[in-house]
């Protein structure tokens, strides 16, 4: 058996995936963009580094991998688009992905001739690449800085719609630029429209199609679900390719809106594989693509390269983003802030390759010098607007507000009691539940509520889970109260999240839920049963107490007898917050507890015990009597 060499295809696409994985980890842990380390880490394991990684091995495979992972990567994204959010801002998204890609590819263009002396032909081929934005780089980094949800959308949209756009543009600006006999311009438009839409409307039927064989239970296997549809996507956009040249990335982002937009029984399930394989593939793609680039090659574009960067950023964009939304409604720090903010990602850096392979094989000159001069946008506007995005996003105050409230799972008698002590402390509360009745119920209380399954993406969105303090999760089933809990500090990065646990009904432990980072309800396993009907029959009262004078800090940490006094919710240091097992009671807070109407004087006695003293429940507050 033959020895391995670092010149073998196998172990360079083997250490690119490790290093690509590896990379996105650490910025993780540095909360960075993610491709700037994977730039740097395809630059130094690349041949004029280290050598570790080499992907000439790879030879015509290497454009076929692209391809599949392009295919992936953006059918996950346009499986992320929301088509009801992007309808609120569709005027600006469609100017930006129309009007506005016509300005990027000309200013650029522009830039290029201007700056580095190219002739025309090699300059508008650089525009037309540097359409693209790339919504791997945009959609972890405007939610990293959390904008405003209507900026988001925009940003998000552009960056996925108009990548398929950018990209058939690009290539059919290559055909023209490399065939002298090429049909006219105008042809030239006609058959870029063709491949845009036959692209768009293949992957459109064929996502609808999936999305439908996805619906019925047991059509597809349990379990083949998210391969079937791996292998689908692959098939949809080489066959668009094959009957529409380069159409192949509209069909992905189009048959990806589709499936997304189309409620399926294993949507959730398939949206966590794709973002998994994303995560895997955008790493193999940058660390392969910035390993094949020359240092030499970029060196020598020196201040004018950089200088044809600072004008896309600081002039074609402003331009780009002043046209797409005059008189959209949005504000001047939000035009000021999309004028800022677009980086190019992996298209980009895809297509160039592509194009430079090309050129060279057609005996065309610049191929290199274009890879090399798109590779150079997309490290700088990676580095410069990931890194000082969230700072300017502050300082323009189209961040989202700090978080306030929480968000109740589970709109029960004991839910709605913890939601009116937590009002009068001034916190907002939203209820998620997915029986009808219970939300009427909560909305006839004067509170928000949402219906729907509280584990899809969806409902979790509508609560506006990305900007609550906390959630509390309190239905009868414990293990989709983890698992609501769960998602809720993965996916939307929740700070503070509180799991109820039953008494004697209950499957969990409290190690179980700590494991997940959450807290406890109530400070301990409660009979959630018992108090619910308490409470439902009259028989539970919800008072408020305060301490007995004083502002002494030391701690109240007795346990409140079991099914005689339940502790909702403390007021202290101005918010309220639930009563978790992470909670200590001060003297000088105000606390809200349950009591049994039939131990009302054992609760009145443990209270007094520890110098609290009824404070009169507020007006309209008291639940039963």
């Amino acid at each position: 058996m033959p020895h391995p060499t670092l010149a073998d295809p196998a172990l360079t696409v083997a250490l690119a995936l490790l290093a690509g994985l590896a990379a996105q980890s650490i910025a993780w842990h540095l909360r960075i963009p993610g491709i700037v380390l994977l730039l740097a880490a395809g630059a130094l394991l690349g041949p004029e580094a280290l050598g570790v990684i080499r992907p000439e091995s790879l030879g015509e495979a290497l454009r076929a991998l692209v391809g599949y992972a392009v295919a992936v990567i953006l059918f996950e994204g346009g499986l992320n688009l929301n088509l009801r959010q992007i309808r609120r801002e569709s005027g600006v998204i469609r100017r930006l992905i129309t009007i506005g890609a016509v300005i990027t590819a000309l200013g650029g263009a522009a830039a290029a001739h201007l700056l580095l002396g190219w002739d025309w032909r090699l300059s508008l081929l650089f525009g037309t690449l540097v359409i693209v934005t790339g919504p791997t780089v945009i959609q972890p980094l405007v939610r990293r800085i959390r904008l405003r949800s209507d900026l988001q959308t925009v940003l998000e949209a552009e960056g996925v719609l108009i990548d398929p756009i950018g990209a058939i543009v690009a290539v059919v600006a290559l055909e023209l630029a490399v065939h002298a006999d090429s049909p006219s311009v105008v042809s030239g438009a006609r058959e870029l429209v063709a491949r845009l839409g036959g692209g768009a409307l293949f992957g459109a039927a064929g996502g609808l199609l999936l999305a439908a064989l996805l619906r019925p239970k047991r059509l597809i296997p349990e379990g083949y679900e998210n391969v079937f549809v791996l292998g689908a996507v692959l098939a949809l956009f080489h066959g668009s390719n094959a009957f529409f040249p380069e159409s192949g990335i509209a069909a992905a982002v189009t048959a990806g809106m589709a499936v997304g937009n189309v409620r399926t029984r294993v949507l959730r399930d398939l949206m966590e594989f794709k973002e998994q394989l994303t995560l895997l593939l955008i790493g193999l793609l940058f660390v392969l693509l910035a390993a094949d680039v020359r240092f030499a090659e970029v060196r020598s574009l020196g201040w004018a390269g950089l200088g044809v960067v600072a004008a896309l950023m600081f002039v074609v964009r402003p331009l780009n983003v002043a046209a797409s939304t005059f008189r959209s409604g949005l504000s001047g720090r939000q035009v000021l802030f999309l004028s800022f903010l677009a980086p190019r990602g992996i298209v980009a850096a895809a297509v160039a390759s592509f194009f430079a392979s090309v050129m060279d094989e057609a005996g065309m000159e610049g191929g290199a010098e274009l890879r090399a001069m798109v590779f150079l946008v997309i490290a700088v506007t990676v580095l410069v607007q990931g890194l000082a995005g969230g700072p300017l996003a502050s300082l323009l105050g189209v961040r989202r507000g700090a978080r306030r409230g929480y968000a109740v799972l589970g709109a029960n008698e004991l839910g709605l009691a913890l939601g009116a002590a937590l009002r009068e402390c001034g916190e907002e509360t939203v209820y998620i539940d997915s029986n009808a009745g219970a939300v009427r119920a909560a909305q006839e209380g004067g509170f928000r509520a949402v219906f729907g399954n509280a584990l899809e993406e969806r409902t979790l969105h509508r609560a506006g889970l990305a900007d609550r303090a906390g959630c509390v999760a309190l239905t009868p089933n414990e293990e989709v109260n983890l698992l609501f809990a769960t998602r809720a500090g993965e996916e939307f990065k929740v700070p503070k999240r509180i799991v109820a646990l039953h008494l004697r009904e209950g499957h969990l432990n409290e190690g179980m839920i700590r494991e997940e980072g959450a807290t406890i309800l109530f400070g301990a396993q409660r009979d959630i049963h018992l108090w619910s009907l308490r409470l439902r029959r009259g028989k539970g009262i919800v008072e408020w107490w305060a301490p007995d004078g004083g502002t002494e800090e030391t701690e109240e940490s007795r346990e409140a007898p079991e099914n005689v006094i339940l502790p909702l919710a403390v007021h202290a240091g101005g918010r309220g917050k639930p009563v978790d097992d992470e909670t200590r009671l001060r003297k000088a807070d105000r606390a809200a507890f349950v009591i049994a109407g039939d131990h009302r004087a054992e609760a009145e006695e443990w209270l007094r015990g520890g110098d609290w003293r009824p404070d009169g429940p507020p007006p309209g507050e008291r639940t039963g009597s």
